[in-house]
């Protein structure tokens, strides 16, 4: 008999990756990650996991390579994480599809990774999403923000982890970002369309779902805008019986509207006046650390229970114990080089403490690029009691300390808008923006 294979596409990276392959191999499957460029995923080596390099953006020879290793293994399944956009997903969908094995619908995932159709569905369906429009100039946004009026939101209608998402509160901060994105410093993934839409103020909360469960709602915060760098995240979220069960029913009606009936996904909302207002619908299982605050929080291992539905088997999401858990992201100040840190092993000894976990390591050059990937690192804790987990988090990181110097030449200083180029140690938060 043939040893079961889960095959892993591109972008797993580190954090997540690694609990996927963990996984898999206490399933009883043999994990195998086809990539671009495998070089770039440091822990394969480290859990020795069989990479195969092949084009991930080339449907047909992921095909054939399947193909290949199906003479070997029997292909169990197949899922994969977006990097930097949702394109891998939908490929997974696709190759899931071709194959007959467990996946999500092609079509629906197609639909979210366009934020412009994405919100068309949403509002068709009386789904509450931001005032929008759609641009592809400078004078179609003056446009969308005249009737829109400011302070509105300008993103790329396709990408991920805030790249290129910036809050613009008067008309200067409006031209520099829609030169930034229009003129050539942004590389866009598709044809440059920009998302204009209303700045939804109010709390942010994140919902987890498996099938059509919500297992879980978060509350997240962000660093001073304009830019939205994720500081830190809290399971559960501190909401009233009525919030809980507005999110609940606001999350249902998004994978009804969307047509998302099929494994993880993961919903970004902000309290404002109305309710729950939709910001952002992924078609997958959130990044890290969200997996594991979600364990923490509620007993429920999402990676497993993924792989599970991967694989045609039942998954058991009953809700084992409740703590609260948080996460808070380690985010330089400035740009130059980090050249050491110190502290890390007396934040890990905090009692309460769950991981310490860091991106990079000294030297590196850092870049503030306004988005998820100026987070160099995240702690950890969980305890029975939101006032208790937020003393253990404040105090494992006062622990920490870092040194950063300056960049020799005004040249080198902080690039606003750079390209999205996916590195391998962004963190993988997964969200949308």
């Amino acid at each position: 008999m043939l040893p079961k294979a889960l095959i892993l596409l591109e972008g797993i990276k580190m954090g997540t990756g690694q609990l996927y392959v963990r996984a898999a191999k206490l399933l009883g499957l043999h994990p195998i990650v086809l990539s671009a460029d495998p070089a770039r995923y440091n822990y394969l080596a480290t859990e020795n996991v069989e990479a195969i390099r092949v084009d991930t953006d080339d449907l047909d020879a992921l095909i054939r390579e399947c193909l290949r290793l199906r003479e070997t293994y029997d292909i169990v399944g197949i899922t994969g994480f977006p990097v930097p956009g949702e394109a891998v997903y939908a490929t997974v969908a696709k190759l899931c599809r071709h194959f007959g094995l467990p996946g999500p619908n092609p079509t629906s995932i197609d639909q979210c990774c366009d934020k412009f159709i994405q919100r068309q569905l949403l509002a068709e369906a009386g789904v509450p999403v931001p005032v929008y429009r759609m641009a592809t100039n400078a004078a179609e946004v003056e446009r969308a923000v005249a009737e829109i009026g400011l302070p509105v939101i300008l993103k790329p209608v396709v990408g991920n982890g805030s790249s290129g998402v910036r809050l613009c509160r008067d008309a200067g901060e409006l031209a520099e970002h829609t030169i930034g994105l229009l003129g050539g410093t942004y590389t866009w993934q598709t044809s440059p369309t920009i998302l204009v839409e209303e700045f939804a103020e109010g709390p942010y909360f994140v919902a987890d779902i498996m099938g059509d469960r919500v297992i879980g709602i978060g509350a997240g915060e962000f660093g001073p805008p304009p830019h939205f760098v994720y500081r830190e995240y809290t399971y559960p979220a501190r909401l009233t019986d009525e919030q809980q069960a507005k999110i609940v029913d606001a999350s249902l009606s998004c994978l009804r509207a969307l047509d998302l009936d099929w494994g993880p996904t993961n919903i970004e909302f902000r309290w404002t006046e109305r309710g729950p207002v939709v910001i952002e619908v992924n078609p997958r299982l959130a990044g890290s650390p969200d997996p594991q605050l979600v364990q923490l929080a509620y007993g429920i291992d999402l990676v497993t229970e993924h792989i599970k539905v991967v694989i045609g088997d039942e998954c058991d999401l009953r809700k084992r114990h409740s703590q609260t858990a948080s996460a808070r992201f380690l985010v330089p100040d400035r740009a130059g080089t980090l050249d050491r840190i110190d502290g890390a092993d007396q934040a890990a000894g905090v009692p309460g403490v769950a991981e310490v976990t860091w991106y990079i390591k000294p030297p590196t050059p850092i870049i503030m690029k306004g988005d998820c990937r100026d987070c160099i690192g995240h702690v950890i804790a969980a305890s029975p009691t939101p006032t208790q987990t937020s003393a253990i988090l404040q105090r494992a990181v006062d622990s920490i300390t870092w040194s950063i110097t300056p960049f020799p030449s005004i040249d080198d200083r902080n690039d606003p808008l750079p390209a999205p180029t996916p590195v391998d140690w962004a963190p993988e938060l997964g969200k949308g923006g």
